[in-house]
């Protein structure tokens, strides 16, 4: 048997690949290649659609029929044999991701630490009056629940389950077997004694209902034994139901003394945008929300509502006579003394709100549809309102479209963009609350992170934490990212800045033994960074993998290993292996029009004179 670290190459026969030529080559492992050559000369080819492809496939076909049935079959590529070929990892020029909840510090993992981070350091505070959170006594709940107005009926529950998956069998078992009859399961009341099955699959709310109560001087006593076994059987939450009110949460841990407000207990979710327990209620976690705007659905307010003012979609017809539309427009004119035949932007301020936003007043709307019927008393709820119902209302993708025409994106109103719950962002680490964090340029939270003074019982929870955190910051600066937030969404980023974050994120998971395979890197990015990228890809090759750079920097090919020059032209004059080694072994080899490039004895020249522009167009050349 073959020991794996006697192979020191990857030795490739007969590669056929697009317009590869019967390629035959050893690649030496876990050294920094570089695959140069003319355009279209079959770089790619042997780089991503043999090498990568192949040993991906081959990765693949190593897991069981029943994982591989969910990942299909991959194609293998035309070659007769590749030997000591790796897992192979693609680092390629591609799309960014189209998921509006994406972002630098999701896609690098930066941000699960930092969750992880503020849940067991962090500093939680009021939202209202932002001083710092203590712990609630049951003296206190006690005396928050009793200053209710007398006869207020209330419901203690304990909370067991809160937005879990699974069937939960166990947990109203033990609950039915402590003595407890009901519990409200998913907001429903139920008896625990009747059968009550879950589907696994969904989250559940599991609450057991410990005592029933009305608020008066007398229940002092009761109220605080209950309290106490709610606690006890919560862990510590109490969860107060009020009929024909809203719940309260109360903690034995979070709660401001002075504002009356009771915060749920931190965990990692509580700062995720992407779950119901962290994420803004208004935007769902998204930071914006899209909103319908009146001008553009009357751009050009200087026409009449005859002459077709409104233009959003499905109100056409409200400068037509006869339609419903236009009968519920007549009335509304009439009531509020307005015409329809003259300029929107002349309207008083009244009536202009009443088209806009609608009237609680009722009006009589002259009608005769198919269901018979003259008169129709009608509370106009709003050109917005109305476009706003039918807009949600719909399930035709094509219809949303048309409506989607007439909306604007624009920062959430109740989270100002940051997406998290106010909550969640009057938790603090060092004075800053993880969305401050997060919209800092990568090269100021490393700086944070770098001068943060930590207590000393913080500093041991939180001392691994900071390592990761850290030390992902410091590739993404290695890079030549420091520019970028964590904030920022991963839709706007080039295709150079995405490939860089991966870049940077597979230095940072620390596996070894594996064939990366780049696409031209150093597209993108300045000059002065260049070093920077190239020393994070010998970080990669020392922890033992095998990095191969599709690429056509100087820089870069001067910096390699071992270089593959693939030619002699593009296409099909291309691909072929016209000379492999050093970039000394380039520049002496005749036909190699890279090593040519490389020593000097060709060039591009610098032009004597540029071409003349006009004051709009500016050409260099």
């Amino acid at each position: 048997m073959v020991d794996i670290a006697e192979v020191d190459y990857m030795k490739i026969k007969g590669a056929s690949e697009h317009n590869l030529k019967e390629v035959d080559i050893d690649i030496p492992k876990n050294k920094m290649i570089v695959i140069t050559g003319l355009s279209g000369s079959g770089k790619s080819s042997l780089a991503f659609d043999t090498i990568y492809a192949d040993g991906q496939r081959r990765y693949l076909e190593s897991l069981s029929s029943y994982a591989r049935q969910f990942i299909g079959q991959l194609k293998k590529p035309k070659i007769v044999s590749i030997e000591g070929i790796s897992p192979s990892i693609s680092i390629s020029q591609k799309s960014t991701s189209h998921n509006p909840r994406s972002t630098v510090g999701t896609v690098t993992e930066i941000y699960d630490y930092l969750r992880l981070l503020y849940a067991r350091v962090g500093i939680p505070h009021c939202p209202e009056c932002r001083q710092e959170v203590s712990r609630q006594s049951v003296d206190q709940i006690v005396e928050s629940i009793m200053s209710l107005q007398e006869g207020t009926k209330i419901m203690l529950l304990a909370p067991l389950v809160r937005g879990r998956k699974g069937h939960h069998g166990n947990v109203l078992k033990e609950a039915r077997e402590k003595g407890y009859i009901r519990a409200k399961v998913n907001g429903k009341q139920h008896e625990l004694a009747e059968e009550i099955v879950l589907n696994k699959n969904k989250k559940h709310d599991i609450d057991v209902i410990v005592d029933r109560l009305v608020i008066n001087p007398d229940i002092g006593s009761r109220l605080n034994d209950s309290i106490e076994d709610v606690l006890s059987l919560s862990g510590g939450i109490l969860k107060v139901d009020i009929i024909e009110g809203k719940s309260l949460i109360f903690s034995e841990d979070l709660a401001c003394p002075d504002c009356s407000i009771s915060l749920d207990e931190i965990e990692p979710r509580s700062f995720s945008f992407n779950s119901p327990f962290g994420a803004c209620p208004k935007c769902t976690g998204l930071g914006h929300k899209m909103e319908f705007d009146i001008d553009l659905m009357i751009p050009n307010k200087s026409l009449s509502i005859d002459e077709g003012a409104i233009v959003v979609y499905g109100w056409q017809s409200s400068k037509k006579k006869g339609s419903f539309t236009r009968a519920i427009l007549d009335a509304l004119a009439e009531e509020f003394g307005f015409n329809l035949d003259v300029p929107f932007e002349s309207y008083p301020k009244k009536a202009r709100d009443i088209l806009i936003k609608g009237t609680e007043k009722t009006v009589k709307v002259y009608y005769k549809g198919q269901w018979g019927g003259d008169v129709h008393d009608i509370k106009f709820e709003g050109l917005l309102k109305n476009v706003e119902r039918h807009y949600e209302e719909t399930s035709n993708t094509e219809k949303r479209g048309q409506y989607e025409r007439f909306m604007r994106i624009t920062p959430c109103v109740s989270c100002k963009g940051r997406r998290l719950k106010r909550e969640s962002l009057s938790v603090t680490v060092g004075e800053s609350n993880i969305s401050d964090l997060t919209d800092m340029a990568v090269k100021d939270s490393y700086s944070f992170f770098k001068d943060l003074r930590l207590k000393e019982h913080q500093l041991a929870i939180a001392k691994q934490l900071l390592r990761e955190i850290k030390l992902r910051l410091r590739f993404l600066i290695d890079v030549g990212l420091d520019y970028l937030s964590l904030s920022r969404a991963a839709s706007t980023l080039s295709g150079g800045e995405m490939q860089r974050i991966r870049l940077a994120t597979q230095i940072g998971s620390g596996l070894v033994g594996v064939d990366y395979i780049l696409d031209e890197p150093s597209i993108g990015l300045h000059q002065r960074d260049n070093k920077r990228l190239i020393n994070a890809l010998y970080k990669m090759r020392d922890l033992g993998n095998t990095v191969i750079v599709v690429e056509h920097d100087e820089e870069t090919i001067r910096s390699a290993d071992y270089i593959i020059d693939i030619g002699p032209g593009a296409g099909e004059h291309g691909g072929e292996i016209i000379v492999s080694g050093t970039a000394e072994d380039l520049m002496k080899h005749p036909k190699s029009v890279t090593g040519a490039y490389l020593s000097g004895k060709k060039y591009i020249p610098v032009p004597k004179s540029r071409r003349t522009t006009d004051k709009h167009l500016y050409i260099y050349g």
